[in-house]
């Protein structure tokens, strides 16, 4: 699959695989083309034992975007880990920008093969330096005590206008992701902070339904590593909802600086899944969000945590 993530690189689009590929509201492709491409990206080239090798798309932000090397870095973690120990937890700090140009090198720690639990380190590194750094754990499927929070009520996805609809004639000014291939199928629940913005500030609160947009393979860690990439798209819009400002809109500028996920129970990435995020506090020029995923049917999938660098010109 070495050739598959080389060629996801130079088409994130799937313009070369399909002679269609569907475009949104707002002009961007989508659809299975796209997240094919993604699931490529996310199949590292082994170059060595324990240490792997991923490309970025050709159409990238400024720097690599961090659900993406967060991702690669945990399927990284999960090449060295039994399949049948899943990930439970991961903790990671964004250290530098990712340079999209250049291929990241993955380094893998294998730190402890226990009976129940497995730990690994990774280290993401370019231009000899290290960018990421993650922490994960794994555990073989036990039984025990069961509760979950509820899930919040909210209207369900398809009666919400598609992330292209929303983003309308606003395409061309919204920054962050929201002018590239999205293999992501998105439907916000509370207004977009691009839209409510020109109301002034708001909650610190942002509610998302999001899914795969396209069928994916039966395979138990890639489905986990979409939902940490996806994880990554909205947590901090809670941040900047409470201040009414927006990406690319305003004099807003962040990076995330840390991030950790605890996944609770089973789930495909390919159905509907809630994310439910809000900002308890912003100061010091950081922003902290955290985020509840919820299964169409109330379960509680999994638990984020990130804080966010965000600077606003005065």
């Amino acid at each position: 699959m070495t050739r598959a993530a080389r060629a996801a690189a130079a088409d994130p689009a799937g313009t070369g695989s399909q002679s269609s590929v569907p475009v949104d509201a707002s002009g961007m492709p989508h659809g299975q083309p796209v997240l094919d491409r993604l699931v490529a990206l996310l199949d590292l080239e082994p170059i060595e034992e324990n240490i792997f090798r991923g490309v970025s798309p050709a159409e990238s932000p400024v720097r690599v975007f961090g659900g993406q090397v967060a991702g690669q870095a945990l399927v990284a973690a999960g090449r060295t880990v039994p399949p049948e120990r899943r990930v439970h937890s991961l903790h990671a700090y964004f250290l530098r920008p990712g340079d999209p140009s250049v291929p990241i090198v993955y380094e893998v720690d294998r730190t402890r093969d226990g009976r129940s639990f497995t730990t690994r380190r990774v280290i993401a590194v370019q231009h000899g330096k290290t960018i990421f750094s993650l922490s994960a754990s794994f555990q073989v499927e036990e039984r025990g005590m069961d509760h979950a929070e509820p899930m919040p009520e909210v209207p369900a996805p398809e009666e919400l206008p598609t992330y292209g609809e929303r983003l309308g004639l606003l395409a061309g000014e919204v920054g962050g992701m929201a002018n590239l291939p999205r293999p992501i199928d998105m439907r916000h629940v509370t207004e977009p902070p691009w839209l409510s913005r020109q109301d002034g500030p708001r909650d610190a609160r942002s509610r998302v339904w999001m899914r795969a947009d396209g069928g994916l393979p039966d395979d138990d860690l890639l489905h986990v590593c979409l939902l940490a990439y996806a994880s990554d798209l909205t947590l901090l819009d809670s941040v900047l909802a409470r201040h009414g400002v927006y990406w690319g809109v305003d004099e807003v500028h962040g990076a995330s600086l840390d991030h950790a996920m605890w996944f609770h129970r089973r789930f495909r990435a390919d159905e509907w899944f809630l994310y439910d995020c809000s900002s308890p506090s912003a100061s010091g020029g950081r922003g902290l969000a955290t985020g509840n995923f919820f299964s169409r049917d109330g379960s509680l999938l999994a638990t984020v945590v990130q804080e966010g660098l965000l600077r606003v010109a005065d």
